[in-house]
């Protein structure tokens, strides 16, 4: 499983980089907004992401016809090589998508919730599919199991290119557990899950033994 981060803080993607851990980043202008940042200034922001990251960046489109969601597309697509543009599920969205693919532009469509439209998506010409997991779990049905679906249906097909599943809007380790054990390639996770991720309390434990190990040898 990769692992990408959702988020527009420089210095968490330049501390999750650090790691050799992360894979990609996701993100959009409302995340960019919580950073303080100015809409005017968004495509320059991710560009800076762009160069920080060693893998796909998702930058979303804001339009909600085809033709503007094909220029934004465009226009985020020639800030750099990685930049993946970030598309809603919906008619407009595929048709757009349709259109960046035949002009070799990679789409992540998101806000995606059910089979049909993951397959939809995938005919369209997404390269990635985001299932979000949180917003299941938000109304109080399983989000995984409807990943899982997901996973299923979309490896039953050729769709005559590479089609990646994200199991978007992350919000536990277990949740990433139960993504990794199904087979959904990329998990998009929040800094704060991410470092989650590390820890364990017998990891803890093991580390407090090593020091306290390690004082009494120090002090033989």
């Amino acid at each position: 499983m990769k692992f990408f981060l959702d988020t527009a803080n420089i210095a968490e993607i330049e501390e999750a980089a650090s790691w050799g851990v992360l894979s990609g980043v996701t993100t959009n202008p409302t995340l960019y907004a919580r950073e303080g940042g100015k809409l005017a200034d968004f495509h320059g922001h991710l560009k800076r992401i762009c160069d920080i990251v060693d893998g796909p960046v998702s930058g979303e489109t804001v339009g909600l016809t085809r033709d503007e969601i094909i220029r934004e597309g465009v226009e985020l697509a020639a800030l750099a090589p990685n930049l993946i543009v970030k598309v809603p599920t919906m008619p407009e969205g595929l048709a757009a998508t349709k259109a960046l693919f035949d002009m070799g532009i990679k789409v992540n469509m998101t806000l995606c919730f059910t089979v049909p439209q993951a397959i939809l998506a995938a005919r369209s010409g997404a390269a990635y599919v985001s299932p979000f997991v949180g917003r299941f779990d938000d109304i109080s049905e399983d989000g995984i199991d409807q990943l899982e679906q997901v996973v299923i249906a979309l490896d039953n097909y050729d769709f005559g290119h590479d089609v990646e599943v994200i199991a978007a809007s992350i919000r536990s380790a277990n949740h990433v557990t139960k993504a990794a054990l199904m087979g959904a390639d990329i998990a998009t996770v929040p800094f704060s899950v991410l470092k989650n991720l590390v820890k364990h309390p017998l990891t803890d434990r093991g580390l407090e033994s090593f020091l306290a190990d390690w004082e009494k040898v120090k002090n033989a």
